[in-house]
């Protein structure tokens, strides 16, 4: 009986998964497939490769791990996705899909195309990178003869690689609707017209799971609110127990379960 899980994108929010995935294990719910997208691509990534929900989290909180993200102009954004690559290889235990433990699922938006690629062999920091491009803030990054971006502005909850794969398909979404919030800046404009396009796209995929994991709370965070991160951690755990403790189809399936 095998457990799927898909992450959604939202920026700082996406350390809630960390929680999320804290929750499960000590459930028994340890997922044997993962699909990720942008911060659920970098958490899934670290997860697959062995690293503990509060391993992760303490990577987190180095201030050495945010030092790349410096403003780098560029002809389409201000950030660019290469100078993370030297702190992925730093941290992330694993360079490679084949070497992780756990089989992983890495989406990411085809520019051109105007489709969504899938990753899940060969090189692993160049998917991760790709699929957190968020438009506008970081510039497109060049895969080949590809341009891709943030996975999520198509799909921010990317259950298609796990659909027939799995017997129990858990969603965790941590990019809830703030109907109270403020655009107050060019910035927070961006940030609010990305959070509209990708919930749209959720919303039909929460059908093909058995368990959607959505905690409310952090619609109140915003995607740069890494400080707040051991915070957003604890909501995503205590939404988690939460849910799990209140699903009937979850009960049913620990039941079939050896």
């Amino acid at each position: 009986m095998k457990i799927g899980l898909t992450l959604s994108g939202g920026g700082a929010r996406g350390i809630a998964h960390l929680g999320i995935l804290k929750a499960l294990e000590e459930k028994g719910l340890k997922p044997d497939m993962i699909s990720g997208v942008s911060s659920g691509a970098i958490v899934g990534a670290l997860y697959a490769a062995g690293l503990k929900p509060e391993q992760i989290l303490a990577t987190l909180l180095k201030p050495r791990m945010f030092k790349y993200f410096r403003p780098a102009w560029s002809k389409f954004g201000l950030l660019n996705m290469q100078r993370l690559i030297p702190i992925y290889k730093l941290y992330l235990p694993c360079l490679t899909f084949e070497e992780l433990e756990i089989k992983l699922f890495i989406s990411a938006a085809d520019l051109k195309e105007g489709k969504t690629i899938y990753f899940d062999s060969g090189n692993l920091i160049e998917p991760i990178l790709a699929s957190a491009c968020i438009p506008l803030l970081f510039a497109p990054f060049v895969y080949g003869e590809k341009r891709l971006v943030d996975g999520g502005v198509i799909n921010n909850l990317p259950v298609e690689p796990l659909i027939g794969k799995v017997d129990f398909l858990i969603g965790a979404h941590v990019n809830p609707n703030n109907p109270s919030y403020e655009v107050t800046s060019i910035k927070s404009m961006v940030e609010r017209t990305f959070n509209l396009a990708v919930g749209c796209n959720v919303k039909p995929r929460k059908d093909y799971c058995d368990l959607v994991i959505e905690p409310q709370a952090l619609c109140k965070y915003r995607i740069f609110d890494l400080g707040k991160a051991e915070e957003i951690f604890n909501i995503g755990y205590e939404s988690a127990l939460e849910t799990i403790c209140k699903n009937e189809k979850l009960d049913a399936f620990l039941k079939q379960k050896p």
